[in-house]
Formats: C-alpha cells, structure tokens, sequence
C-alpha cells in the first residue's frame, strides 16, 4: 500500500513540476484547488446542518403528538431559517462565488472567508446544543426561551453566510463575526 501512495504521489509531483514551467498555469491550479476546497467545506457544512434541520424537524412532530401546537410555528421559523441557509450553502457556485477569475482574492481576504467558516461550523455546534436544550425544556416554562434562541442562532447562520459573501464580492469585511468558538 505504502508503495503505491509513494507512486502517485511522485507522478503528482513530476506533474506539478512540469505545470510549474507552463506561464500562469500555476496559478490556475491553485485556483481549481481553491475551488475543490471551497466545494468540499460547503458540502460538508451543508450536511451537517441538513442532520440539525432533520433534528427540529423530528422535534416538531414531538411537539405536535404532544399537543404542543403552539410551539410548532416557532419552531418553523427557525425550520425555514436553516433551510434557507443550507440551500444557499450548497447552491452557492463553488471556488468563492466562481470569482477567482474576476476578483483577486488576496491572502487577508482568504483568511476572512477561513474565518467565516470555521464561524459557521461554530455555529453548527451551538444550533446542536440549542435543538437539544429545546428538546429538555418541553413541557417546562423555559420552551419559549430555548426556541427563541435556536431561532436567534439560525439567524445568525443566515448573516454569517451573507457577510462571507460580501468579502467575496467587496474585498471587504462583512463585519464582526458573532460565535463563539466551539469548545
């Protein structure tokens, strides 16, 4: 097995010698790395909130079997929230919006939108604490409470995505990134 990772990893690296020599390609490469990158965070991140999404879901039918109708909605607020955010996530063109040919991206700017996203996975982890604080606190005055704030974090996961696509296409800053970071 060694050998063979050996093998491909040698001709990939006579290959990358060679386009190395090939004006501008170099940097094309690095820009459909850049892509592939982008498109495996994305799908990855998209996943992991599809599980949430399924999650409130199962919740709501909990809510409903229990007669907790009034709840239902609220938590559909949230429900729509993260459907948008994961249909953006994942409709999104991959490679930063397909803008490495229009627009440089330079490094700070990358490092932005690493920051974003790791924002965002941050914020996977507080929905999923958020669901499960809702899913204990059924049947006790603090429902309202938990659910207000899932809704708050889907919000959030929204902007956070709107601010990492304002970097893309501004060069600037979307603004303060408001998670904490996972523990």
């Amino acid at each position: 097995m060694t050998d063979m990772y050996q093998r491909v990893t040698d001709e990939r690296d006579i290959f990358k010698k060679l386009l190395s020599k090939v004006p501008g390609f170099k940097g094309y490469v690095e820009r459909e790395t850049r892509r592939s990158s982008d498109k495996l965070m994305r799908e990855s991140l998209a996943d992991r909130f599809e599980t949430l999404w399924q999650k409130i879901s199962s919740i709501q039918k909990d809510m409903v079997n229990q007669g907790l109708i009034q709840y239902v909605d609220d938590m559909e607020g949230a429900s729509i929230k993260l459907r948008q955010f994961i249909d953006r996530v994942r409709t999104a063109t991959y490679g930063y919006a397909g803008l490495f040919d229009a627009v440089k991206i330079d490094e700070e700017e990358l490092s932005e939108l690493y920051r974003y996203d790791l924002a965002m996975f941050n914020l996977a982890d507080e929905i999923d604490r958020a669901i499960d604080n809702v899913e204990v606190s059924i049947g006790s005055d603090g429902l309202p409470a938990s659910i207000k704030n899932l809704v708050n974090l889907a919000q959030q996961c929204v902007d956070t995505f709107n601010k990492r696509v304002e970097v893309i296409k501004t060069g600037i800053s979307g603004g303060e990134i408001t998670t904490t970071p996972a523990q």
